[in-house]
């Protein structure tokens, strides 16, 4: 563990590799990215022993080799027929190891999992096969060039500034992205997206003029094999260019993002695509010339395909001019009720890019129905990993359990296919890595990063299970520790919940910052209507007999599921339907005395947070320790806060006092 709070607490610290110490080594093939898993061997202090292998090979030696040469060097069989790409195996035969790679990428994330393995005590005397569930896996920036005057540099970051650029253009010191680079193979990311999805001029820019920088950038993600790619502006042949239009059906058009592509290509020819966020919340597309989203994606997937690019097209498309008195008006029907329509006329290489729910990253929706729907098209499942809506980094929220859920979840009932498995294009993500000192704001924030990575590979890893390894892998084998950050974080999503926008709600936050309660916020603004809380009642009537018809948008498994009150999850019972207060949950309580009763249960969760993490400051840094602390205060302030308003606001709708006699201002 380094004192360096400009290194630490991410994992994977010296002490990780200290068993390599004079450790033989024999890495075998000719893979580019074989030469970083050489580099890491020898900063550990192991001994290259080149590539043979023979009597005379030491008994503790550990081997990397190409599947084909396993049964040449291996005692015994090992399951390594129709490795996929980035796949591997790894055995132990008493002090030996063996890593056997489809490809570079698999012997490096086999590297990775021997250190994994090591950090948690695991020994592999059975083979043990891994290979990715996911061929795509990638973290998006929404950083900006220069500092944006309502966004800032890094859109709904909240750990500081770009670790990318810096004054305007790329920073002159890279040296915290090579470590990023490595944190991230470590974890099974192979892409990374480095500018903002909603793409000012200067970000724009990235593909024309200043190439430079994505070469650059490219050059330090490609040792450990990730890939760069890029969001564009869908006007840039309008913008950047001298046409007069950005028409896709305009044959000058195409022609003008081809020649940019394959100058793009000629110069980063491992550039994994582009990233489109195309007429939504006022960025340009292709209904400004009567065109639709296949006509443009495909558009520019033409101009990828003969370089091997994708273009991941976003789904995020809806009326945010809305009138919040037409309660027919539904923001949850948008993104399928405009992409279903196109489903088989997405050219191969475009990727569907859809966020999990259907409204926007809340802390607790169901899933998007275009996951389940859309057949015939390649969808990319997007994640988001700095807490917009979850706290901000400034309160302990470790998300996996949410993602297990929602990859785990089964549209078409108990007995079809979960959604890690309807997901074909990939799973993306929104990075929550900054030039903030912890590079997360709040140091346990980083084990979001860093499950994102690993259920990314593997959807069916145990959420607490990876919790752990994170804290092996960054903390050592403390007890004290292991056992004091999984009181806090296990439970934490449940507790953040509880405290915030009750049974699916969402949003209830303060307008712009997005962080600390306002009930009405949004609720009357264009973007979009959330609660209809009144005097009788709350919730939106989302059914296909009485509302807006969201229900029937489901596959007839969860449609019925969440159509009638009898079996809807009270988790989300107020997303789908509008109940009076006096409605009661499946447990028996009412609407209102269960928001009354999470609030204060939730409020006193995190008043206990302090204590747990002062509890640990023995065996943890002083300066990791301090940061906790004041991200802990501030969250038990927060949850306060959101208790008082939340309940005062209801009760005075309602009328209808806490059956507990507790205050409620």
């Amino acid at each position: 563990m380094t004192a360096d709070p400009r290194e630490h607490p991410m994992w994977l610290p010296p002490h990780a590799l200290q068993f390599l110490r004079g450790r033989p080594v024999v890495i075998r093939g000719a893979d580019p990215l074989l030469e970083t898993i050489r580099s890491e061997a020898a900063d550990a202090g192991a001994v290259d022993r080149g590539e043979r292998v023979d009597a005379g090979t030491p008994a503790s030696t550990l081997l990397i080799v190409p599947a084909a040469d396993a049964e040449e060097v291996w005692p015994r069989p090992l399951p390594v027929a129709g490795l996929r790409a980035e796949g591997f195996v790894i055995a132990q035969d008493g002090d030996r190891t063996i890593i056997a790679y489809a490809d570079g990428r698999g012997a490096l994330y086999g590297w990775f999992q021997m250190i994994r393995d090591h950090a948690g005590g695991e020994r592999r005397s059975t083979p043990a096969r891994f290979e990715p569930q996911q061929a795509l896996r990638v973290l998006d920036h929404w950083d900006n060039i220069s500092a944006h005057p309502v966004m800032g540099q890094v859109e709904r970051g909240y750990a500081g500034g770009s670790i990318f650029y810096a004054d305007g253009s790329v920073r002159r010191d890279l040296g915290r992205v090579a470590r990023y680079a490595r944190l991230l193979a470590s974890i099974g990311v192979n892409a990374v997206t480095i500018n903002n999805v909603n793409v000012g001029r200067r970000e724009a820019q990235l593909l024309t003029d200043d190439l430079g920088t994505v070469e650059l950038l490219a050059g330090i993600f490609r040792p450990w094999g990730i890939r760069v790619h890029l969001s564009v502006n869908f006007a840039s042949p309008l913008d950047l260019g001298d046409l007069d239009t950005s028409d896709p059906l305009d044959e000058r058009v195409a022609q003008w993002w081809s020649a940019a592509t394959a100058q793009a290509f000629a110069r980063i020819p491992d550039l994994g695509g582009y990233l489109v966020k195309a007429d939504s919340e006022g960025q340009p597309g292709p209904h400004a010339y009567g065109r639709d989203h296949a006509d443009g994606a495909n558009m520019l997937a033409r101009a990828l395909e003969p370089h091997g690019g994708v273009v991941r097209w976003r789904a995020f498309v809806y009326n945010h001019r809305q009138d919040w008195r037409d309660r027919s008006t539904d923001r949850a029907r948008a993104a399928y009720d405009t992409f279903m329509p196109l489903d088989g006329r997405f050219d191969d290489n475009v990727l569907l890019q859809v966020k999990y729910g259907p409204i926007d990253f809340q802390t607790r929706e169901p899933l998007s129905p275009v996951i389940a729907a859309m057949k015939h098209t390649r969808i990319a499942l997007e994640l988001q990993v700095t807490q917009e809506y979850t706290g901000q980094q400034r309160h302990a929220v470790y998300l996996a359990p949410q993602w297990s859920e929602i990859l785990g979840g089964r549209p078409f009932g108990d007995g079809g296919p979960p959604v890690s498995e309807l997901v074909r294009g990939g799973i993306a993500a929104v990075s929550n890595v900054g030039d903030d000192a912890y590079w997360t704001g709040h140091p346990l924030a980083q084990s979001n990063l860093y499950a994102y990575g690993r259920l990314a590979w593997d959807a069916t890893l145990d959420a607490r299970a990876v919790l752990s390894e994170w804290m092996a892998l960054t903390f050592g084998d403390d007890e004290a520790v292991n056992d004091g950050i999984h009181s806090i974080l296990d439970d934490s999503w449940a507790t953040y919940e509880s405290y915030t926008a009750p049974l699916g709600v969402g949003f209830m936050v303060t307008p712009g910052s997005h962080y600390g309660p306002s009930v009405d916020g949004y609720e009357y603004s264009p973007w979009g209507t959330y609660h209809f809380a009144d005097r009788n009642g709350i919730g939106v009537d989302r059914t296909v007999a009485t509302g807006t018809g969201y229900t029937g948008q489901y596959p007839q498994e969860w449609a019925a599921m969440f159509e009638s009150l009898e079996s809807v999850p009270d988790e989300l019972l107020l997303f789908f339907h509008h109940v009076p207060y006096t409605h009661r949950l499946h447990n028996g309580a009412t609407v209102i005395q269960h928001i009354y009763d999470t609030h204060f249960r939730g409020a006193e969760q995190a008043a206990e947070l302090p204590a747990r993490w002062d509890a640990l400051r023995d065996h943890i840094d002083e300066d990791v320790w301090m940061r906790g602390a004041e991200r802990f205060a501030e969250q038990a302030r927060s949850a306060g806060e959101w208790r008082d308003q939340i309940n005062t606001y209801f009760w005075r709708a309602s009328g209808i006092p806490d059956e507990h006699g507790r205050t409620l201002y």
